[in-house]
């Protein structure tokens, strides 16, 4: 499942978020690549360890936890630190597939699904799209400025080359609390069911409590926390 979710709306939230993003020192991003990944990594990687790479990864991981269908969709129980990488001059990342765990000791994190934040818009550079190889199909995503792309991390990936301008995304990853990806997908499609619902019938109704039950029970289930 690849959704794009609108999650920075607000115009003036987005450009004060670049702002602070044009004050982060950079580097070269393949050193904090694995070696595999590393050999196809061409881009910028911002140091976040200063206060302003706190201040947004702050941020921006509060407002993808508090996104309803981040929530809905991923489930999530962790995130990793967040990643801001800046690719021009012909920088892509190739084929890949992420780590199945990152950080250390308790650090140490399941990846069940990546992010992908488009703080550029899509006019503002050539090429830099994310494409995405599942079974049977291929997606290429150019989102928008504030949309975010959330993907299996199971998946092999990529971003295609900057031929001009420059692409500056937020990226990071969630370990879930579900961490089979079709029971994640069951859920959602019910949490849809449930939304929809709601706007029909009254909320002590036998059909909205059986489903709030069902949830809640297979949540149980499947939930690892």
């Amino acid at each position: 499942m690849i959704l794009t979710i609108s999650a920075i709306e607000d115009e003036d939230q987005l450009a004060g978020l670049r702002r602070r993003v044009d004050a982060l020192e950079w580097r070269d991003g393949r050193a904090t690549a694995g070696k595999v990944a590393g050999a196809v990594k061409h881009n910028r990687q911002a140091v976040m360890t200063g206060p302003v790479g706190q201040e947004i990864e702050q941020r921006v991981l509060k407002l993808v936890a508090a996104n309803p269908v981040v929530k809905a969709a991923a489930r999530p129980r962790r995130f990793t630190r967040l990643i801001v990488s800046r690719t021009a001059d012909g920088g892509h990342y190739g084929a890949h597939v992420d780590n199945a765990i990152m950080g250390s000791d308790k650090a140490a994190l399941r990846t069940d699904l990546a992010f992908t934040l488009f703080l550029s818009a899509p006019d503002e550079y050539e090429g830099g799209e994310l494409v995405v190889h599942s079974a049977g199909m291929t997606s290429r995503i150019k989102g928008k400025a504030g949309q975010l792309v959330l993907y299996p991390a199971t998946s092999i990936h990529e971003v295609c080359a900057v031929t001009e301008g420059e692409r500056i995304a937020c990226v990071g990853w969630i370990e879930s609390l579900v961490p089979d990806q079709a029971q994640r997908e069951l859920l959602f499609d019910l949490e849809n069911l449930r939304v929809a619902l709601r706007q029909q019938l009254e909320p002590n109704s036998v059909e909205l409590l059986t489903l709030d039950k069902n949830i809640a029970n297979l949540l149980r289930m499947w939930a690892r926390t």
